[in-house]
């Protein structure tokens, strides 16, 4: 690694490989993903990326013809995922979140199954709180999609048991919701988004004190919450938006594969042709600075903006993933619970 290039190497000296492919979603032209022979290995030149940490696997062609994707044997480092563990390369300059070397404390746990009959299925939450809270006192509720996901890759709960322990956090609750089948439940699905404000979030504010509301979410967690405030002005005080998948085809035809692209879409046109409530909440939204979803984010924002949100977007040097997510709490979602809770 140099200050403008990468190099992947990996030996075979037995020369068992056909072929050697980088798999990457930093948006390199895929005309520059294979690696050629050096000798007894394989080696990869790119340009460095404009992240400060890249994810990344290695797909193997084998001579008979299969293929298979692995971790790179030659980088002890790895991270887990939504769909699985890759290698990972941090550039120099990335630093891990101060937060996560803090003791805390891990909380109080209570996990609840909410029946919805119009969706034919139980929507999961797991209750978090801080250490002693009990169960009548008021705190602010944080509702957050993918929950579970959050709190086991990003490391959500640590984040706010250290914030309330060293009091640069609100001492807050935490609504950790399950996906269930998440494409569909959160692709701005009006049964989903009806049974989330009328039967899910009641269910939770029937067994903990509560006060002001933030809906959290990224990729289509985040659209789902925009669609709930879109269609239950009062069910949330705040929101905080990360990658979202808000498709709008100038930016995202090539999402048109996705079963439910056009219902999507349908409801984005809706926000930017003026479907936006009169009820302006603070909004924070934060992207990775090269994917996808930069362009799409930004028209969001701008939307917001026009209608009277306080609505900001943040770029962040990284991709579409929890670590990215993680990494952006702090100042982003800092900030942001400091506001409402005051």
């Amino acid at each position: 690694m140099s200050e403008h290039t990468v190099t992947f190497r990996l030996a075979d000296p037995e020369r068992q490989l056909a072929g050697v492919r980088l798999v990457q979603d930093v948006r390199i032209p895929g005309d520059q993903l294979g690696f050629h022979r050096s000798g007894d290995r394989w080696e990869l030149v790119i340009d460095r990326p404009r992240v400060n940490r890249m994810e990344y696997l290695l797909e193997l062609r084998h001579r008979d013809g299969g293929t298979e994707t692995v971790l790179d044997p030659g980088n002890p480092q790895q991270v887990a995922g939504a769909f699985g563990p890759k290698s990972v390369l941090e550039f120099p300059g990335y630093t891990p979140p101060g937060w996560l070397s803090i003791a805390a404390e891990p909380g109080n746990v209570t996990d609840v199954d909410v029946p919805v009959k119009a969706l034919d299925a139980a929507v999961s939450v797991r209750l978090w709180s801080p250490e002693g809270t009990q169960h009548d006192e008021r705190l602010p509720l944080l509702v957050v999609h993918d929950g579970l996901e959050y709190d086991t890759l990003a490391s959500l709960t640590h984040y706010l048991s250290a914030g309330a322990a060293g009091r640069w956090l609100p001492r807050l609750r935490a609504a950790l919701l399950g996906p269930g089948p998440r494409d569909r439940w959160y692709s701005a699905n009006m049964r989903y988004t009806r049974a989330l404000c009328t039967t899910v979030l009641p269910a939770i504010t029937g067994r903990v004190a509560t006060s002001v509301r933030v809906g959290m979410g990224t990729s289509l967690g985040a659209l789902a919450m925009l669609h709930a405030h879109c269609r239950y002005p009062d069910a949330f005080d705040a929101l905080f938006l990360q990658s979202g998948s808000f498709f709008w085809p100038r930016f995202d035809s090539h999402e048109r594969r996705f079963l439910y692209y056009r219902r999507v879409v349908r409801f984005v046109t809706d926000v930017h042709n003026g479907g936006l409530p009169p009820r302006p909440v603070p909004a924070v939204f934060t992207c990775g600075l090269i994917e996808e979803n930069i362009e799409n984010n930004h028209l969001m924002v701008k939307t917001l903006r026009g209608g009277g949100y306080p609505a900001t977007v943040h770029e962040v040097p990284d991709m579409h993933n929890y670590t990215a997510w993680r990494d952006a709490f702090d100042p982003y979602l800092t900030e942001l619970l400091g506001w409402v809770s005051r």
